[in-house]
């Protein structure tokens, strides 16, 4: 029988679990509709349970007075925070400690002159609620995104760098190369979440020795994207799933070592499913 591994860090990291025990508190306390403003966290799952629970996803921070609105995970603009203040709504503040550090520092950034750069995904909402908290500021996903800022005049000789959490140590590195020779002046503050480098590097370590990699966690989540491509990097057959459902037996016959790996918004219940399913596919295999 093959033998199945979890990665030893895998699955929902601190902000993420904390997110979710502040809305499920809120869902049982709060006397008022109970909504978070987005989904919650990037684990569609997740977000569909918190709905039954009684927990809905509001596409804006105006909703009826008395109400509660939870800002998920991964932040937002500093507006949202007013407008939801001025329409007398109950603030629930779920935003992961680290990604408010990254604010932090982007304002510092921003107040003390520096061109601010977000190194991460345009669109993604951590980026959207950085940007938020330092006008102006460039996003940043390559060498290239920085050669085309200079081409366009847009950095100045003194430029300050921040990152999504969820970014890796490669993408950091090809960035601030880059700058480097673009700037008189660089400052980079490194906020990479250190469960994000611990699951990144101990999904290439299992990757690097499985014949098959199963990476679980929602399609719209970049650390779980990032963990999908450091697999393939290391095994050609990795298969990224949001759900059980997904799993195709056909992936796991004649096989040896089959990993396993999870984004930081996956429980552990969705990972225990999987393997469950797998070992299930193994025993009909061997009968």
């Amino acid at each position: 029988m093959a033998k199945i591994e979890i990665a030893e860090e895998a699955g929902m990291c601190f902000g993420v679990a904390r997110a979710l025990e502040l809305a499920e508190k809120a869902a049982r306390e709060a006397e008022g509709p109970v909504s978070t403003l987005g989904p919650l966290i990037h684990n569609p799952q997740v977000v569909a349970d918190l709905e039954r629970k009684g927990v809905g996803v509001a596409t804006t921070p105006k909703g009826p007075a008395g109400s509660t609105l939870i800002i998920r995970a991964h932040g937002v603009v500093p507006e949202a925070y007013e407008e939801a203040k001025a329409a007398g709504v109950h603030i629930v503040d779920a935003t992961c400690p680290y990604v408010m550090k990254v604010h932090a520092l982007a304002e510092k950034l921003h107040r003390e002159g520096y061109t601010v750069l977000v190194l991460g995904e345009r669109g993604h909402a951590e980026v959207e609620g950085t940007l938020g908290h330092a006008p102006g500021a460039l996003v940043v996903n390559s060498a290239d995104d920085v050669e085309s800022a200079y081409a366009e005049g847009l950095l100045t000789k003194r430029a300050g760098l921040v990152v999504q959490t969820t970014q890796t140590q490669a993408k950091l590195r090809e960035v601030v190369s880059a700058l480097a020779c673009r700037t008189e002046e660089l400052r980079v503050y490194n906020t990479i979440c250190e469960a994000t480098e611990n699951r990144q590097k101990a999904a290439a370590t299992l990757a690097s020795s499985a014949d098959v990699m199963v990476v679980i966690g929602g399609r719209n989540s970049a650390n779980t994207t990032h963990l999908a491509e450091i697999c393939s990097a290391h095994c050609a057959r990795t298969y990224h799933i949001e759900d059980v459902g997904e799993l195709n037996e056909v992936w796991f016959q004649n096989v040896q070592r089959i990993g396993i790996t999870a984004g930081a918004s996956t429980p552990q219940s969705q990972i225990e499913a999987v393997r469950q399913k797998i070992e299930s596919f193994m025993a009909r295999e061997e009968s």
